[in-house]
């Protein structure tokens, strides 16, 4: 008994941190990072890094925290019902994300990507009406989608993610099966659809 209990507590440790660092904020700074390291090959990358990840990683974060703080309750909102003006927060800042990155000729990548992030939460916002879909599995598919995009068939090893974070959200009890896997198809697939017709444009 004593050794199920503990490769149960184990099991939950490692489903809460992957969880955690999963979070969409966290993910979003590490790929604006990376991408825009690997696009700019002098130091203005980090002024294009910084700015990105501040708009889809710091202030959502930021957003979030006092969000859950005001309302306590968890920080990752698993009552859908609590995440409406969150999001609408954080849409905001994704479209002065767009807005500035735009303004101060970022690669057309990261900017692209900032719009994907945009557009994809509204659809999140639309769909949390009826539905708990999984922020976590479309916050992860949708950027490594501009990683494969950015890196091409070496990009798809960042995939084998998605279902160690969809395993932790539905072992948290987090969400449904389904809820992750429709968040993962709908992150890949848009974010795809929307850098192929985009990159034209940016």
């Amino acid at each position: 008994m004593k050794n199920n209990k503990n490769a149960i507590d184990t099991k939950e440790t490692l489903a809460e941190w992957i969880s955690a660092v999963s979070n969409a904020p966290l993910v979003a700074i590490v790929v604006f990072l990376t991408i825009n390291y690997f696009l700019i090959p002098n130091d203005s990358w980090v002024v294009f890094a910084i700015t990105s990840a501040f708009f889809a990683g710091i202030m959502p974060i930021i957003i979030g925290l006092i969000w859950a703080k005001k309302k306590n309750i968890e920080y990752d909102l698993p009552v859908k019902e609590d995440r409406f003006y969150p999001l609408l927060l954080v849409i905001f800042s994704y479209v002065i994300g767009v807005i500035v990155l735009y303004l101060i000729g970022a690669p057309s990548l990261t900017t692209v990507l900032m719009f994907c992030y945009l557009n994809n939460t509204v659809l999140v916002l639309i769909i949390n009406h009826f539905w708990k879909i999984s922020i976590h599995a479309m916050g992860l598919t949708g950027p490594l989608t501009a990683l494969i995009y950015l890196f091409g068939w070496p990009g798809l090893i960042f995939t084998i993610l998605v279902p160690l974070v969809g395993w932790s959200r539905v072992y948290l009890k987090k969400h449904t099966p389904w809820q992750v896997i429709i968040g993962s198809i709908l992150g890949f697939s848009l974010t795809a659809i929307q850098i192929y017709f985009l990159m034209k444009y940016f």
